[in-house]
């Protein structure tokens, strides 16, 4: 940001291939005078030396240089990274009971370059995937949290003991499989959560495929 941005010729630009014919955005006495960066988006905007993009589309990812030239010919510039990122959609925790006791939980959510940890009954778990073993007997609450650099989630699920009889306890997200064929069958285009329902019941498919060795249980 420049405080007062008419003493100053302002060049923003994206550095794609480094040469002189690559996107730039000029910006003199504070109004845009050339731009073929932003290709007439009328959701950017530049305001007191500040590029505005009340909109960001994925391909405004990349590495950009600043550059102001002042009217005594000296010249001052900025490289800097912008990246961005799909915010967390809603958090699901799954476990899967193995036959030889022990238990594995899973950890989904949609997103960009997702972080994942575990804490259970709040102490922090050594393990940053998207799923954790634990051994027969764990009890409490066990939460997985999701970041990236725009956003974070979280969701936290009690512990049940796994089925000693063979049995398959609560399976209530299997229902969605369902729910989304009779979606596509009126031909009614998704929404955004019905896109997400769709994404879960992929990953539902999985645990199914594994329910013939396992005992498989959701919250």
């Amino acid at each position: 940001m420049v405080l007062d941005t008419s003493k100053y010729d302002l060049k923003i630009m994206k550095r794609i291939d480094n040469r002189a014919d690559d996107p730039v955005c000029r910006v003199k006495y504070v109004r845009i005078r050339e731009c073929n960066l932003y290709n007439k988006r009328h959701e950017v905007t530049v305001i007191n030396g500040t590029v505005i993009i009340n909109r960001v589309i994925r391909a405004d990812s990349g590495n950009y240089r600043l550059t102001l030239d002042r009217s005594d010919g000296s010249e001052t510039s900025r490289d800097l990274q912008v990246i961005v990122e799909a915010p967390i959609g809603s958090v699901e925790v799954s476990i899967i009971c193995s036959s030889s006791g022990g238990m594995r939980v899973f950890c989904s959510s949609e997103g960009d370059q997702l972080l994942y940890s575990w804490t259970l009954n709040g102490d922090p778990l050594m393990d940053g995937n998207s799923s954790i073993d634990l051994d027969e007997g764990t009890d409490g609450n066990i939460s997985c949290s999701v970041k990236n650099h725009v956003s974070h989630a979280q969701k936290t699920i009690r512990l049940k003991p796994c089925p000693a009889d063979g049995s398959v306890g609560s399976v209530r997200s299997f229902s969605h499989l369902h729910e989304t064929h009779v979606r596509k069958e009126t031909g009614r285009s998704e929404s955004e959560d019905e896109k997400i329902e769709r994404r879960t019941c992929t990953h539902s498919r999985r645990f199914m495929r594994a329910a013939a060795d396992h005992h498989i249980y959701e919250k």
